[in-house]
C-alpha cells in the first residue's frame, strides 16, 4: 500500500480513465428512500461515456432484484445483475467451506436467506438445527430471539460470519445503528469475532470485480473505514463523496490507509476532471487556495472553489508525519470553507 500524501489529479474525466465504477449505495446513490439528487444523471452520463456501473453494497437485507427495483423507481436504471451485495459475498464464504445443503442460521433478512439458497446452503432459524455457520446481516426487523439463537449456535462451535461491520447507516431520520453494532452482541456474548464479508474486507471487493470483469475499477463511497480503506488495501483507486456520512474534518484527519485518491461533492465527480494538489516548501496548493502547516495547525488562504480549498487542506495535513500523536488542527481552515 502506497502512503497517499495528496489527492490524485486527472486532466480527463474519471469516466474515461477507469472502466468500471463500483458504487456504494447508502449515502452515495440514495439516502433512505430518496436518491441523492445528482446520482441518476451522473450514472447515466458515466454509462454514456462507456463506463460500466455496478452497485456494491454492504447492506445485506434486500435481494439484488429488490435493490434494482428500488433504484429504478428512483430514476437509476438497474438490473439485478448490476447489484453485488455483502449477502452474496457472505454466502460464498460459507459455500467455499461446507457441503451443499448444510444448515446455516441466518440472523438477518431475506437478502441473506436467498443468497445462501442460491449458493446451495439451507437457511435455518434455530440453533437446534445444528448449523455449521451463523451469518448475520442488517435487518430493520431483527429481534432478540433470533440474536439469542445465533449466540447459542456460535457458542456451540458454528462459524460466525457477518455480512458487514458498518457501525452506522445513513437513513431518512439520521445516522442509525448498522449491522456492525448489532453483531457485537453475539461477539461479546460468545467471545468469537466474526469473519467479515463486506467492505473493507476482500470478499465483497473481489465479488464486485469478478462479476463486472473490471480491469481498472474506481470504488466510489462515502465512508473512509469501509469504501476507501477497502479500496486502498486492495490497490484500487477510490473517490470519496461528501453526500453521505463522512465529514470534512474526518477526511483531513484520515490515516494513510483511509485516504481516497479523488474527492467529489457527489457522483457527478466521476464525470469530471480533478485538479492537481501541489506540495512545495510553502504548503499545499489547489485552485486558488494555499494551505500551510504552522505550529500544528493548518492555515488557509486564498479563494475559489470550496472543494479545491478542502483538497489543499488535506494536502497540508497529510504531508505532516502520520506518526504524530494527533493530526494537525484544521478547524479554523474548515470554518473558512463553511464547515
Amino acid at each position: 500500500m502506497t502512503e497517499r500524501m495528496t489527492l490524485l489529479a486527472s486532466s480527463r474525466p474519471l469516466n474515461t480513465v477507469y472502466d468500471t465504477a463500483l458504487l456504494d449505495l447508502d449515502g452515495v446513490v440514495y439516502i433512505g428512500s430518496s436518491a441523492v439528487p445528482a446520482a441518476p444523471e451522473a450514472i447515466d452520463k458515466a454509462r454514456a461515456a462507456g463506463m460500466r456501473v455496478a452497485f456494491v453494497t454492504n447492506n445485506s437485507s434486500r435481494t439484488p432484484a429488490a435493490i434494482a427495483e428500488r433504484l429504478t423507481a428512483m430514476g437509476v436504471a438497474a438490473a439485478a445483475r448490476d447489484v453485488v451485495t455483502s449477502a452474496e459475498a457472505a454466502a460464498r464464504l460459507v459455500a467455499d467451506r461446507f457441503p451443499a445443503g448444510s444448515p446455516v442460521l441466518v440472523v438477518g433478512d431475506t437478502g441473506l436467506r436467498i443468497a445462501l439458497r442460491d449458493m446451495g446452503m439451507r437457511p435455518v432459524s434455530v440453533a437446534a438445527e445444528q448449523p455449521v455457520a451463523v451469518v448475520q446481516g442488517y435487518s430493520p426487523r431483527l429481534g432478540y430471539d433470533l440474536i439469542v439463537e445465533g449466540a447459542l449456535a456460535v457458542s456451540r462451535g458454528a462459524l460466525f460470519i457477518t455480512s458487514n461491520n458498518d457501525a452506522t447507516a445513513p437513513m431518512d431520520r439520521g445516522i442509525l445503528p448498522g449491522n456492525g453494532s448489532f453483531s457485537r452482541v453475539i461477539a461479546n456474548a460468545t467471545g468469537q469475532e466474526p469473519i467479515v464479508a463486506g467492505k473493507p474486507e476482500l470478499p465483497l471487493h473481489a465479488e464486485g470485480i469478478l462479476r463486472t470483469g473490471a480491469r481498472a475499477p474506481l470504488v466510489v463511497g462515502d465512508r473512509l473505514d469501509t469504501d476507501i480503506e477497502g479500496a486502498t488495501a486492495h490497490n484500487t483507486a477510490s473517490m470519496l463523496v461528501l453526500s453521505g456520512v463522512t465529514r470534512p474534518a474526518e477526511l483531513v484527519a484520515a490515516p494513510p490507509h483511509s485516504r481516497p485518491a479523488y474527492l467529489g461533492w457527489d457522483l457527478a465527480g466521476m464525470n469530471q476532471a480533478h485538479p492537481e494538489t501541489r506540495i512545495d516548501s510553502v504548503g499545499a496548493h489547489c485552485g486558488g487556495w494555499t494551505a500551510a502547516l504552522c505550529d500544528g495547525r493548518v492555515e488557509l488562504s486564498g479563494e475559489g472553489d470550496r472543494l479545491d480549498g478542502l483538497r489543499a487542506v488535506c494536502g497540508a495535513a497529510w504531508a505532516a508525519p502520520h506518526t504524530a500523536k494527533a493530526p494537525p488542527a484544521a478547524e479554523t481552515a474548515l470554518a473558512q470553507l463553511g464547515w
